[in-house]
């Protein structure tokens, strides 16, 4: 068996040396960091996987949750998180063109690529941002039970839900929230919602087309919707109004899915924001042709590995967290 490292001028690649398989120091190191970032990645993604297969028939239906697109009203589910896939996924093939154009020493076109990818990144940083804000605001609302399950209400003539501001009973009511001269003071206490849970009660009670469907999906599919005298029954267990979404409460359902959105696409949202700063760094310097005065564009491949990655990552979570 031949064990000659060096033939000549033929160097075997498995020979270690100053750089092992044809790659500079930097570059193995950025692949050391998105192994081990895919590892972290995929222990998140393993988790909500687990808890999603636990809670199965109450976990909140994505195409129920994921409705809204900016400056229109109406139920366009899935809409603008697939818009923010395409954008990122655009923003890594302009880097792919932009690494392509270092290789051929193009600075002009490194700038206009990277811009690009640039401007990219800072659209779906932006969507996300505006996606949790309306996450947190929420839509309709819902009543949560003392067992911690969530109620949200359904118009029964159309089948299509309703918000609980559009039927709550409108009851005069006061609180003190503060009188210095009882010596009142209130350190925290909890934010009050539009409505409050007797006003919704009275509005239901008066309002017959309205019916209460549970987080329990059915065989269909669908959340289980119940009968008036059901929906009157099930009424007597709420406990408080919830708006929204935090890591608390949620009204599209279990709140570990707000728990894990959060807590998933907020990570992988720092991802590609840190690579978005990057970015700009990197595409500063090609511009003072700090890379053209080193006679090689190697930086530019190296954040093109971090986008690469990100972009990757998104592809799972998009289609673990809103498809599947």
């Amino acid at each position: 068996m031949n064990s000659t490292v060096t033939t000549g001028t033929e160097t075997s690649v498995w020979g270690g040396g100053n750089q092992p398989l044809g790659a500079s120091y930097g570059k193995m190191m950025m692949w050391f960091f998105i192994v081990s970032d895919a590892l972290t990645f995929s222990g998140f993604l393993a988790a909500y996987g687990f808890s999603r297969f636990k809670f199965i028939e109450t976990w909140p239906i994505a195409d129920e949750v994921f409705t809204h697109v900016p400056f229109f009203h109406g139920n366009y589910p899935m809409i603008y998180v697939a818009f923010m896939t395409f954008v990122l996924i655009m923003s890594s093939v302009t880097m792919v063109l932009a690494v392509d154009a270092g290789h051929k020493m193009k600075k002009n076109a490194v700038i206009w690529y990277m811009f690009a990818t640039v401007i990219g990144g800072i659209i779906f940083v932006g969507s996300q941002a505006w996606e949790w804000g309306t996450f947190i605001k929420g839509d309709y609302g819902a009543l949560e039970t003392k067992g911690g399950r969530i109620l949200q209400f359904v118009k029964a003539d159309t089948g299509e839900r309703a918000a609980i501001s559009d039927f709550a009973a409108s009851i005069p009511d006061s609180r003190v929230v503060h009188e210095k001269k009882n010596g009142i003071w209130f350190y925290q206490e909890p934010g009050l919602t539009s409505v409050s849970l007797k006003e919704v009660v009275e509005g239901f009670k008066a309002d017959s087309n309205i019916l209460i469907r549970t987080e329990t999906i059915n065989e269909e599919g669908e959340k289980t919707l119940l009968d008036r005298k059901a929906s009157l029954a099930k009424l007597a267990d709420a406990t408080q109004v919830v708006e929204g979404a935090n890591l608390i409460h949620n009204e599209y359902g279990s709140r570990l899915f707000a728990d894990f959105f959060f807590f998933i696409t907020g990570f992988h949202g720092f991802h590609v924001f840190s690579g978005v700063v990057i970015n700009i760094i990197i595409w500063f310097n090609v511009i003072l042709g700090t890379y053209e005065r080193r006679g090689h564009y190697e930086m530019v491949e190296k954040v093109g590995l971090y986008w690469h990655f990100v972009d990757l990552v998104w592809v799972f979570v998009f289609t673990f967290f809103y498809l599947v």
